[in-house]
């Protein structure tokens, strides 16, 4: 067999490149129609926001229409997420954190504050807002609603295994923001079962009948909308969260619910994802 010429070498291992290239490319592409529907403007873009610093992620994903908001863009700039990520924190990607959990996506991040921004903001009707995150995870997105807060809202991370409510803190306490928002108690971190929710004591000053939530956020894939959720969004409140479409957890879909003035309830699904299943806190 006549050995091959560095000349076809270079065809044979350009041909690779190229034939690679399109297949990747091809995967990626097609993973990105199956998740999200052609509507949601930007989304499809996900795959190119990757940056090599946070300013560059954050900037990418603005451009791309994926933060159409500019002060999602604000809290998402101030929240580094090197601190939250463990390895490549600028990558457009979901990571593992360890205990089966994840971070998700920046793009997902983004999506779920932009779906309930009107309600995380402060407003006559609701100054002080008050925030659930469920599955808090690496207190990430925790971080970037506390942002947008104001400066009498709470947030609160709920986790169902301890050492991912220890990760959030310690991720938290890596920045002076976080350390601040922490030691002032405007977050804070519980552990418990997520499908249950969460009932905060009232902080000075505020009323018993302000406990319920103005937003939940829902960081994990539940089998249906738990109605003590539901039960605890304030009249009026947004919540986020990912349910699955069969038993077997195969597909899932985001629902945007939202409890207007009267207690009215409204459900609206919004597109596809793959998120871990959220599950009841391990026995001790």
């Amino acid at each position: 067999m006549p050995t091959p010429t560095p000349s076809l070498i270079t065809v044979i291992v350009a041909f690779v490149k190229k034939s690679l290239y399109f297949s990747s490319r091809y995967v990626r592409q097609t993973y990105s129609r199956l998740t999200y529907p052609k509507q949601l403007s930007g989304i499809n873009m996900a795959w190119t926001c990757s940056g090599n610093t946070n300013s560059a992620l954050i900037e990418n994903m603005w451009k791309n229409g994926l933060i159409t908001d500019a002060r999602v863009k604000e809290a998402f700039l101030k929240v580094d997420r090197a601190h939250y990520a463990p390895a490549m924190p600028y990558e457009d990607s979901p990571q593992p954190i360890g205990y089966s959990a994840t971070i998700s996506a920046p793009h997902m991040h983004a999506s779920a504050v932009e779906h309930v921004l009107s309600y995380l903001l402060p407003s006559s009707t609701s100054p002080s807002p008050r925030i659930l995150d469920v599955g808090s995870g690496s207190g990430y997105l925790t971080h970037v609603m506390a942002e947008l807060v104001g400066e009498k809202g709470l947030v609160v991370g709920l986790e169902h295994i301890r050492q991912l409510k220890e990760l959030g803190e310690n991720n938290m306490a890596k920045s002076e923001q976080g350390r601040r928002f922490l030691e002032s108690g405007k977050v804070r971190f519980r552990f418990g079962d997520g499908r249950k929710g969460w009932v905060e004591e009232p902080r000075e000053g505020e009323q018993q009948e302000g406990m319920g939530w103005d937003v939940i956020h829902v960081g994990a894939s539940a089998v249906e909308i738990h109605p003590e959720l539901i039960e605890q969004l304030k009249a009026p409140g947004c919540m986020f969260i990912p349910v699955d479409d069969d038993k077997m957890g195969y597909n899932q879909h985001v629902w945007r619910i939202e409890k207007d003035g009267n207690g009215e309830v409204t459900k609206k699904k919004l597109f596809g994802v793959r998120y871990v299943p959220l599950t009841e806190a391990p026995k001790e």
